[in-house]
This record gives C-alpha cells, structure tokens and sequence, in this order.
C-alpha cells in the first residue's frame, strides 16, 4: 500500500492565482481572429461566425521560461519516467532547448454532447520566445492523471522564479513537450480536459468518454489558434501527439478533424489505448495474451489500474446518465471506497480493508452475462467508442512499449491492422508504460527499432 500510495499524484488543490504568477490579462480576441480558428477547424464562415460565442477565448496568464530553465526541470524529471532505464541520461548538448519559451494559461468553453452542460475550460499554449508569423502547430494530449490539477496550465506557476515543478503536482509529460516541440520552433496547445483543472467547479470528469474528449480537444485546439493570433502567430501545419489515456484522445481527435477535412500533416500516439472493451477485459484479468517476441517474462499489472476503473466508471455514471454504475459493476466490499474516491481522488490506506487490483473490482460475471442493465448499457459504450476501426489517411505512428506494465503489445495491432499503410507500429524493447512516452521524444534508432523519434519524424514534414 505504501508503494501505492508513492506513485499516486497527491490529493487536488483547485488552482488559485497567486504567488508570482503572471496576472496580466490580455484583450479577449473575438470577430475574425474567432471565426478564422473555427473555418480552420473545418467549419463553414457561417457556422464559424455562429460559433464565435463558443470561440470567446482568451490568455489569462502568462510565463517566460528559460532553455536553460526548461532542460534543467527536464533534467529532474527525465530519471522519473526512463524506469527502468532503457534510454542514457538526459543530454542538453544533444537534446536541449534552443529557445525560451512563453507559456500562456488559455480559457475557452465547450459544450459537452453527451449531457449538454456549457462550460468553461483551461489549457496551455507554449509558444518560442518573440517568435511571429507562421510557425507549425502540435496538439498534445496528456495522459491519466489521478487527481484534479496536474494539468499542462499548471506550467505557467514557472513564472514564479522558485517554482520546483514536481511529479505529484504538475504535468511533467507536458513539460517534455513543451521542452522537445516548443522550445524548437513549435507552438504547443494542450488541453486540460473537462473535470481537470482550476475551472472545474467541482464536476467529475470524462475519462475515456468519447464525445466531452473530442469536444474539449477541439475548443481548446481553436481556442490556441484564436490566442496564437493576438500574439502575431499563425500555424502551418497541425501535428498531433497523444500518450496513454492522450492517445486514445488523439486516435478520436486526428478521426474527428479529418472528418471536418483538417488537413493533418502526422500524429504520433504513445501507449495508444484504441479498444476499450479489450483494454477492460485485460485490466479485470478476464483476458490475457501471449508472450511479446523475443521476451520470456511480463510485467504484471500495476495497482493503479482498479484506480483508473473507478474513474472511467464514474466518469460513464455522470456523463451518460448510468445513475448507480459504480455501485451496480463493483463488488459490495469496494463501493464505499470507490464512491469516496470518484468523488475526491485521495487514497487511504485501511489495513483492514484490502485494496481492490483490477481483477477482483468488478461484480462477479461482469463479461459473462448480463448482471445488471447499467453493467451491460457500460460495456456497449465502450464499444461505441471504440478508436481501432479507422482507415488513416495520413501518417500516424503507434509507439508501444515491449514491458509496458498497463497496455499489452497485442492491444495496439487491433488498430494498426484496420488503420491502412499510413499506420505504422514502432515497437520499443523493454520500455515501461512510462519510458515507452519517453523514448517517443528523446530515444533513438537503437532503442526505437530502427525509427526516429518524433520530435525527429515530424520535422521531415
């Protein structure tokens, strides 16, 4: 339990402006800038201008970061997510920043289909230090944070000169893409998700629920495209990258703008969940797979899986209207815990009450038969929202790990094997769910299988 308790991120804090945070508040951008953002997206200028009151967006904070700075955190991070090593120690003469940066916290609304509900939202805009003109743009999609507020906004607290960031409190996965992307020549937008972050009100959030996913990643992208046009910035072309629960975002996100006719110049997803069905069956021990080539042991599952079933659970029960979804698919042991922890995200270990893993949460016969009607209305929208079957018409690569302790290799060929000639698996040797991310950006063709990196892939477009 105490190892339990080291990995999880500490409880939330909601996010107050203070300290030495930058609070200068800039004009909100709206008319054309507005409707300019939403045509990119694929709208017409007639649904763009019927949009703008959506598209009200705006930077609320800001933040000047060092290169020096921004290799010197990535430095202290690096050890964090390269466990076990499979890749040498963070080299800032090989793979540092070029430029400062500038962090912009941006806030933007968006209306969630699944429920109706309006509401506002934060994300991150990192863009080079004085840059103007055009410069390309990525969307990054974080991965599962289990607490309210280590979202990718939180790096403008670097405006304070003190700030040490850390792996409880902040987004270290964005500070790496923000380092690797940002701080090289690319404007950078990321999400904090709806249910995450200072704006959240105290709703629940939409873990691996389709529709709220898609629609927050496409306001906020818009959102970033409005605010990158009141600071003299225009994108070429999108690039799109996504980690674990991100890459599930992003498989929905490059399918959902592709159907709006955005142009995609490549996406690259890490740990890339694709089949939620199957991702569920594995976590609860229902299923298993073969061995990966070449290996003879594999990790087993991690003791923050039952932790990431509650919250998809509970984030199924508030968004699709399940009521009691928690209470009908866990055993009667667990509810009362996973109740308190849907609803505030801190773990407290009971000796007298064991912790559920993945494989003994559910009800019993949860994937044999139907044991109650929200258990099977759950498990159909799973499969609705489903990534896996998508003909992808520009090019993607799926980064997975051969060790990876939460996604086994077998659940990403799924997607690789219906996606077309486009998709790509680029396989990493004994990475970690972690290290797999972290070989994305900063590994090589010795530790890549032969490919590059993606900050290195990218740059070929």
């Amino acid at each position: 339990m105490p190892a339990l308790l080291n990995h999880l991120s500490v409880p939330a804090q909601s996010e107050a402006a203070s300290g030495g945070i930058d609070r200068q508040r800039r004009a909100l951008v709206f008319g054309a800038a507005a409707a300019a953002g939403a045509v990119a997206l694929g709208f017409s200028p007639a649904q763009a201008a019927v949009r703008r009151s959506s598209l009200r967006s705006g930077i609320d904070m800001s933040a000047r970061v060092s290169a020096a700075r921004l290799d010197a955190e990535v430095a202290k991070a690096f050890p964090l997510f390269n466990a076990p090593a499979i890749l040498p120690a963070f080299d800032a003469a090989s793979a540092g920043a070029q430029v400062d940066v500038d962090l912009h916290r941006i806030v933007t609304t968006t209306r969630v289909p699944e429920t109706g509900e309006r509401l506002k939202v934060s994300g991150l805009l990192a863009v080079p230090a004085g840059k103007t003109g055009e410069l390309p743009l990525l969307s990054w999609q974080h991965g599962t944070i289990l607490s309210f507020d280590q979202v990718p906004s939180n790096l403008t607290k670097l405006a304070d000169p003190a700030y040490q960031l850390s792996a409880a409190a902040d987004s270290l996965e964005t500070l790496f893409n923000v380092q690797r992307f940002a701080a090289r020549g690319y404007a950078v937008v990321a999400a904090d998700y709806v249910g995450k972050g200072p704006f959240r009100n105290g709703r629940g959030e939409g873990y691996a629920v389709k529709g709220v996913s898609v629609q927050t990643c496409l306001d906020m992208l818009a959102a970033g495209e409005v605010a990158m046009a009141s600071l003299g910035l225009k994108p070429s072309k999108l690039f799109l990258h996504g980690w674990s629960q991100g890459a599930l975002n992003t498989q929905w996100l490059h399918q959902a703008l592709r159907r709006r006719s955005r142009p995609i110049a490549a996406t690259a997803v890490a740990s890339p969940f694709n089949d939620l069905n199957e991702a569920w069956s594995y976590w609860a021990g229902a299923q298993s797979f073969a061995l990966p080539a070449g290996t003879t042991s594999y990790p087993a599952l991690p003791n923050w899986i039952s932790l990431c079933m509650i919250v998809a659970l509970g984030s199924y029960e508030l968004n699709y209207r399940l009521s009691g979804l928690l209470d009908s698919a866990i055993r009667p042991e667990y509810r009362a815990m996973a109740r308190k922890y849907w609803e505030d995200y801190k773990v407290v270990a009971d000796p007298q009450q064991p912790f559920p893993t993945g494989s003994d949460l559910l009800v019993p016969g949860f994937f044999e038969r139907a044991t109650d009607d929200r258990n099977s209305a759950f498990l159909r929208h799973l499969a609705a929202n489903r990534a896996s079957y998508w003909r992808y018409d520009s090019p993607i690569r799926f980064h997975y790990g051969l060790a990876d302790e939460a996604l086994h290799p077998a659940m990403v060929y799924r997607a690789l094997s219906a996606g077309g000639h486009q998709a790509v698996g680029i396989p990493t040797a004994n990475a970690s769910h972690r290290a797999t991310f972290l070989a994305g950006l900063y590994g090589d063709a010795a530790s890549l299988g032969g490919a590059e990196n993606v900050p290195t892939w990218f740059g070929k477009f």
